[in-house]
């Protein structure tokens, strides 16, 4: 329910962010996308700053409160951007508050809610599990772009009114589970030296620092999403109901992944499939920046999600079951900074690339930028092929050969 409402706000927030760059503000096409770009860049400041300290909440407090916490705010961001749309207030400026608004609040959610599923679910159960969340997530994240579109042409202020309803609910649902915290040391440690030790327990294991890092850079340069209010917009010209359906393609490809990992989940050659989905990513992101047709780039959304979903899975699986759970708050807050880098940090690059480049030629050089970094970490990060199961990997600072 709250994936549905943030990402429906998010996805507008973008829209509204591009249009009143064009009309209101005069801008050409490729100044415009740059604004996305920077729109990107006020998301990730807070969620950079604030990741030491999310993951140590995480940690230290109860994970449901900390998660119905966050999710507040992101409601009260929703009944604000309610208001002033209705009112026709907004600008630039208040724009990119909320944004940044959000990526705080968004970072205090992850690692607080990402470990709460270890702590309920038995180990052999946890890839199903996560399976079963990402079907969930597929749901909110193609159901509330596409009736966000549609409501946004009715009212533009009701998607977002709605948004706030939704999170406020969520919010209560997080406080009902039963209280969640996790394992504390009998020594008290300081809490900076605890953030300290969640860094180094990623940076020193280099299959935890590979699977991180995979993500970070990979969609780093291979993010079209940034992109896709310029193709509604301008080159395919569908407006807010065709971005709504572009912006919920690659959740719907995502979603059928995730149905079948729920009911055939993998078990073999995990660390090579996780790496041939980031390929399969780059390859649908060239594809959606050469389409010209709808339909065809709702088709290459699609594959873009699927392949992505295969990663993300295989990934946040290995991740979870690869930490202690004393530390998942912390390594949790590491892997969603990566991914929140690769993503908002994604948008400003291809906000600068789309000013150089234009749109097309931004989108088609992340994708082959996607493909280049997973052969360059299948090389650098050999632990990621070799990892056969979701089983806790083999680990050693200076690997010669692959584990017997």
């Amino acid at each position: 329910m709250a994936i549905a409402a943030t990402v429906s706000m998010v996805v507008l927030i973008g829209y509204q962010t591009y249009d009143i760059a064009r009309a209101d503000y005069g801008m050409g096409r490729r100044d415009a996308a740059f604004i996305l770009g920077l729109l990107g860049v006020a998301q990730f400041i807070p969620l950079m700053l604030l990741t030491p300290v999310a993951g140590w909440a995480a940690d230290k407090f109860d994970r449901r409160r900390v998660a119905a916490t966050a999710n507040g705010v992101d409601c009260c961001i929703a009944v604000l951007l309610a208001i002033m749309t209705w009112q026709d207030a907004l600008d630039l400026p208040i724009i990119f508050c909320f944004a940044a608004a959000h990526g705080a609040a968004r970072i205090f959610l992850g690692p607080a809610q990402s470990s709460i599923a270890p702590n309920i679910v038995p180990p052999a159960l946890l890839p199903k599990a996560i399976a079963l969340g990402s079907i969930a997530f597929t749901i909110g994240t193609v159901a509330g772009p596409a009736a966000g579109g549609f409501l946004f042409d009715v009212e533009p202020a009701l998607p977002h009114a709605l948004s706030a309803v939704m999170i406020a609910t969520s919010a209560i649902l997080i406080s009902i589970i039963r209280p969640i915290r996790a394992k504390q040391s009998d020594e008290p440690v300081h809490p900076v030296r605890q953030m300290v030790d969640g860094a180094k327990f990623v940076w020193f294991d280099r299959f935890l620092l590979g699977c991180v890092s995979l993500d970070l850079f990979a969609v780093l340069l291979g993010g079209a999403t940034a992109m896709l209010p310029v193709f509604a917009r301008d080159i395919l010209q569908v407006g807010t109901e065709g971005l709504g359906l572009m912006r919920g393609a690659p959740a719907l490809g995502a979603g059928v992944v995730a149905l079948i990992f729920s009911f055939r989940p993998l078990e073999r050659n995990v660390g090579t499939k996780m790496l041939w989905g980031v390929a399969i990513f780059g390859a649908a992101t060239i594809g959606f920046g050469l389409s010209r047709n709808f339909g065809l780039s709702l088709l290459f959304l699609a594959i873009l999600g699927a392949g992505d979903m295969i990663s993300v899975f295989i990934r946040n699986s290995l991740v979870q079951l690869n930490t202690p759970d004393e530390m998942r708050g912390r390594v949790s807050s590491i892997s969603g900074l990566a991914i929140s880098a690769s993503n908002e940090l994604g948008e400003m690059q291809s906000g600068l690339a789309a000013a150089l480049l234009g749109a097309t030629g931004a989108v088609v050089f992340g994708g082959a930028g996607a493909i280049f970094v997973t052969a360059l970490w299948a090389w650098v990060f050999p632990e990621l092929r070799w990892a056969k199961t979701f089983a806790p990997q083999y680990r050693k600072q200076e690997v010669k050969e692959p584990p017997s």
